[in-house]
């Protein structure tokens, strides 16, 4: 859960109707399994709608783009599935992923992300995702997905697959070959990705509505789980990380 300082901040924002929007439905939409879109990038969501509207037996019911207005959405119009970007501007979309299986959690989720699936993948899962898709992917698998979702089915490469079950089940080879960043957890690694992309202490502190004392404890844990020294490495290694993931 977000902390008071953000949810109250989020929840003033419940006012600007941009931030949840629901499509415009009619008769030959009624008997259409809804999908609800959660991101923050006006043309991602666009063009997804797009996609998804020109296929049979979907529809996009409406959008959202935090953590607050994406709970109200989803208990207004009620969606069979939700898609949600890992990447949100304020807010990990691990944690809203979490928020979603707390409050709703017989409701099937897609996470959608810009980045590796080897790198968010198996976290998405563990957070309770259905199923992760790179937004890299031609259009036909992100509806693939989307629809073996909603069968109650899991999404994931085939390696992925393997490598979630593994791990799962506590298999120790799959540990030994794992990268040092898997060791980091989710908020320890939201915050290893702001460092990467140059933020200070205080500006992830505000941005995730944190102490900055909380951010550096968080900072000291990354250095230990990755064997640095001081946090000139960690800031090199941080940038280099950052730079592989573009």
């Amino acid at each position: 859960m977000l902390p008071v300082c953000c949810q109250m901040k989020k929840i003033r924002n419940l006012e600007r109707e941009s931030m949840v929007r629901a499509e415009p439905q009619n008769e030959s939409n009624e008997n259409k399994r809804k999908v609800l879109v959660v991101d923050d990038h006006p043309i991602v969501r666009e063009g997804l709608a797009d996609l998804i509207n020109k296929e049979k037996g979907i529809v996009v019911c409406g959008w959202a783009e935090d953590i607050p207005n994406t709970i109200k959405a989803i208990k207004k119009l009620k969606p069979d599935i939700v898609t949600v970007d890992i990447s949100l501007q304020g807010v990990s979309g691990l944690e809203l992923i979490k928020d979603i299986r707390t409050h709703f959690p017989s409701l099937p989720i897609l996470a959608l992300s810009v980045h590796q699936e080897s790198l968010y993948a198996e976290r998405a899962i563990r957070a309770g995702a259905k199923g992760y898709i790179t937004k890299q992917e031609a259009t036909k698998k992100v509806i693939t997905a989307i629809r073996q979702v909603l069968d109650g089915r899991l999404y994931l490469s085939e390696k992925m697959k393997e490598k979630v079950l593994h791990s799962l089940l506590g298999d120790k080879r799959s540990r030994a070959g794992a990268s040092p960043i898997d060791r980091l957890t989710d908020r320890e690694l939201e915050v290893f990705s702001l460092l990467g992309q140059g933020r200070g202490t205080r500006q992830i502190a505000e941005q995730l509505c944190l102490s900055a004392k909380t951010i550096e404890t968080y900072r000291s844990r990354i250095k230990e789980k990755l064997s640095l020294n001081s946090a000139s490495e960690l800031l090199l290694y941080a940038f280099q990380w950052a730079n592989r993931q573009v």
